[in-house]
């Protein structure tokens, strides 16, 4: 599982995720990115082959220090949904400031 690190009340640096395997084809795709005490929040295809989807932090989304999971959960053109990590979960690190 992959960890992405970012510091309490922080928005950058975006969270951007290479789907696995590099066929997958996100043209006309829509993308979801959910985490656990967020819910589902809206996110970007950044490249439809090879696969790169992303999602841009908002002000609150870092507020609460500790592990989370995540995923991105795709909706392709013709309505069928596949979620990644197809295995496990992306782990947020979302580490105290010290102000």
């Amino acid at each position: 599982m992959a960890t992405f690190p970012i510091k309490r009340g922080d928005t950058a640096p975006a969270l951007r995720f290479a789907l696995l395997p590099e066929t997958v084809d996100l043209s006309g795709a829509s993308v979801v990115f959910v985490m656990d005490g967020l819910g589902r929040l809206p996110a970007h295809v950044i490249e439809a082959t090879p696969p790169v989807v992303q999602y841009d932090w908002q002000p609150g989304d870092t507020g609460r220090p500790g592990l989370h999971r995540a995923e991105f959960e795709v909706t392709y053109s013709d309505g069928t949904i596949e979620t990644w990590p197809n295995a496990g979960y992306l782990l947020v690190q979302i580490v105290e400031d010290l102000g």
